[in-house]
């Protein structure tokens, strides 16, 4: 019998999390949970009850006999598993992400920001510590997928694909008054509030230009974005005879988390496959640059060698969106003020990763004395 794949799921109680688990449950006789964490979710308990093996650690504090904390988290993190999964919303990923690669295990990377903010740093701490960073979104999944077999001088653009979100239709003046309801009505997945409001605003893609920026080695003026409304092609690969990859499937992320789980491998029957006769004509559109200005903003951030702009990018938009959520900023204001953060902090050049944690800080502070500016401005 095969040795089974020990995991540890961070964000266990989120929906990556939750698929994880379903994927294990599925696939017992191949990955056995040896270790979780949570933010605040009682869900954690009644995980703990059905994987009585696994370690376990909470953001906060939810029942007092679960180690809570930073370093808990931490230390579940760096315990030696043979994967770890990090499924940890915002920049608190990093610690932890960082924390299982000196524990050297391998990493299945659903949490955008590591690399967002980490970039560089975290790519060559992999590197050194000699661990693989397998990616879980879909899209990231998808370009892995087309650049097997695939020299690297022969891939000359990554093209990702959105579905538009929820305003793909909404016109200028529409835009200006739509509602935090109204931004939630994502057309093709299930996520949380922040993640699709990023998929409204476009910053969902800005964030992974970002992220296969570092996750492939490739310049951001080689990566791309295309209008996808099906989602069912996840991304593709431009290579350089002019043919182009694509990885289609139907909408369901237990496809890129068994993938990385397995490390690369197939499991049987993961998904259903494509029924044909069910799927309408599929359409792809180019990007309207201008309506969607956090592309352009993307490549800006992503270009700065220092990983400063990305990571004020990256918590400014957190900050907006809050705002917006909370009703105190305007949907087409969200973009406008990340990028009035980033010239603001456009001087600061990080030389790693305690300084790229302390821009975090200053970039949210920025970011909220900007909303507070704009509250009820338009």
């Amino acid at each position: 019998m095969t040795e089974r794949i020990r995991v540890t799921v961070l964000g266990v109680t989120g929906s990556i999390g939750m698929q994880t688990c379903d994927v294990m449950r599925r696939y017992a006789d191949r990955f056995e949970l040896v270790g979780m964490t949570a933010s605040q979710s009682p869900k954690i308990r009644e995980l703990q009850r059905e994987f009585p093996q696994a370690r376990v650690a909470t953001h906060h504090e939810v029942m007092p006999d679960i180690p809570s904390g930073a370093d808990a988290v931490a230390e579940v993190a760096g315990a030696g598993a043979d994967i770890v999964v990090v499924a940890i919303p915002g920049i608190d990923a990093l610690r932890p992400a960082l924390a299982a690669i000196d524990g050297g295990s391998d990493i299945a990377l659903a949490s955008k920001e590591v690399l967002v903010v980490g970039g560089v740093h975290v790519m060559d701490r992999a590197a050194d510590a000699g661990v693989a960073i397998y990616p879980v979104d879909s899209e990231h999944s998808a370009i892995w997928q087309c650049l097997r077999g695939e020299t690297r001088e022969d891939v000359v653009r990554i093209i990702l694909t959105a579905s538009g979100g929820a305003f793909r239709d909404y016109s200028a003046d529409q835009l200006a008054a739509v509602t935090v309801e109204d931004a939630l009505q994502h057309p093709t997945w299930n996520m949380g509030v922040k993640v699709t409001v990023d998929s409204a605003s476009m910053m969902n893609k800005a964030l992974e230009m970002i992220e296969a920026h570092h996750l492939f080695a490739m310049p951001m003026d080689a990566i791309d974005v295309v209008v996808h409304r099906q989602s069912i092609d996840h991304s593709m690969v431009e290579l350089a005879d002019g043919g182009i990859v694509a990885a289609l499937s139907v909408p369901d992320m237990r496809l890129p988390i068994a993938l990385a789980l397995n490390r690369g491998r197939r499991l049987p029957g993961v998904i259903p496959p494509i029924s044909w006769s069910d799927v309408p004509l599929l359409q792809f559109e180019p990007i309207d640059t201008k309506r969607y200005p956090a592309i352009e903003l993307a490549r800006h951030a992503g270009n700065d060698p220092s990983g400063g702009r990305a990571c004020v990018l990256n918590a400014a938009n957190e900050i907006a969106v809050d705002a917006f959520c909370s009703r105190g900023l305007r949907f087409v204001d969200i973009v406008p003020l990340v990028e009035k953060t980033i010239e603001k902090l456009d001087g600061e050049h990080p030389g790693g990763i305690g300084d790229l944690v302390q821009l975090d800080h200053s970039a949210r502070e920025v970011a909220r004395t900007l909303a507070s500016a704009m509250h009820g401005v338009g």
